[in-house]
């Protein structure tokens, strides 16, 4: 399997940036209306968080959804915008809790506007989404979004209790990924479904493609923390071994590891792991073992998987737009740097 050709590339790009854009007129035009009457605090701290850039890549998986099964009309870039108001909460919360300086190359809101307004920023966002959700998509569009984002708080917990331990196993790493990543994007691409009518087949097949092309990003993304470069990813390499984050790369290094040098990771997890020779020294201990290729591999069999997930849309119309451009972004998955 390959990268996406330079054309598909393009191509994936103009209809992203086109997404986009529509998807930026639809939150506006929907937050006059949900902000009337509100306190110009919230407005402002609303607007910041929303309009700093990103790439919209969950309302672009529930546009793309809905294609597939034959509508697109001005209430599926309302019903993306839901995606889009959860993600930027999630940031929200997640900067509160990290207490971080930047995102998105600015100050974030915690900086610029104080906890307490991160806070219930990121609340009134969360109340926003599960209201379009709830009007646009129907009670089973609600339960299944609902259920994403209570999947997505216990996953936080699970990964906070597995911190620093290297006894965490690959079926505990995958299921914190797919509770904290992989129902959310599956229900992006189930509710573009549903909102489309689709049948039963559709709607489950566009929820397994989300739900491993999410595996596979979040297994990249572990791969960048290591061997990205921090002007691309916005990120500090080896975050999440300082956080004390069992990812993908170090599990396989720990399963196929020497008994002297598993209890050496071991110590460098248990010990101070801001310290740069620690970092440096289990980056060593990865490669020795080939940790980061194997992950690179596991990356790879995910998105395989989520492209045959996508069988049951065969009819060279749907093989020509929509569904090529799931195609093109999963295998975009492989080679992003950012």
């Amino acid at each position: 399997m390959t990268s996406p050709s330079p054309e598909h590339s393009l191509d994936l790009r103009a209809v992203a940036a086109a997404v986009a854009g529509r998807v930026e007129a639809a939150m506006r035009v929907d937050l006059e209306a949900a902000l009337a009457g509100c306190d110009p605090l919230l407005a402002e701290v609303v607007h910041y968080s929303l309009f700093s850039g990103g790439k919209r890549i969950r309302p672009l998986l529930t546009v793309l959804s809905s294609r597939c099964c034959g509508r697109d009309d001005n209430d599926l870039y309302l019903l993306a915008t839901a995606f889009e108001y959860l993600h930027v909460a999630t940031l929200l919360h997640d900067d509160v809790i990290d207490r971080a300086d930047q995102r998105r190359g600015r100050a974030t809101v915690v900086i610029r506007f104080g906890l307490t307004a991160a806070i219930l920023a990121g609340d009134w966002l969360h109340a926003r989404s599960m209201y379009l959700i709830g009007r646009l998509a129907g009670p089973r569009g609600l339960s299944t979004f609902c259920a994403a984002t209570l999947s997505m708080a216990n996953g936080e917990f699970v990964q906070l209790r597995l911190a620093g331990d290297p006894n965490t196993r690959e079926q505990q790493y995958f299921e914190v990924i797919r509770q904290k990543t992989g129902n959310l994007i599956a229900s992006t691409c189930a509710l573009g479904a549903l909102f489309a009518g689709a049948d039963e087949g559709r709607v489950q097949a566009l929820s397994t493609y989300g739900d491993l092309i999410g595996a596979a990003f979040q297994v990249v993304d572990d791969l960048l923390d290591f061997q990205g470069d921090p002007g691309n990813t916005g990120k500090k390499a080896g975050n999440d071994f300082v956080e004390g984050k069992i990812t993908l790369p170090l599990l396989k290094t720990l399963e196929r590891a020497s008994d002297a040098d598993r209890r050496l990771i071991e110590e460098l997890l248990t010990a101070d792991r801001t310290a740069p020779a620690s970092y440096q020294r289990v980056v060593a201990l990865i490669e020795r073992y080939d940790g980061f290729a194997i992950a690179a591999a596991v990356a790879k069999n995910l998105v395989d998987r989520a492209l045959a997930a996508l069988a049951p849309f065969t009819s060279p119309e749907q093989e020509e737009s929509s569904v090529q451009l799931l195609r093109n972004l999963a295998l975009y998955i492989l080679s992003r740097n950012t």
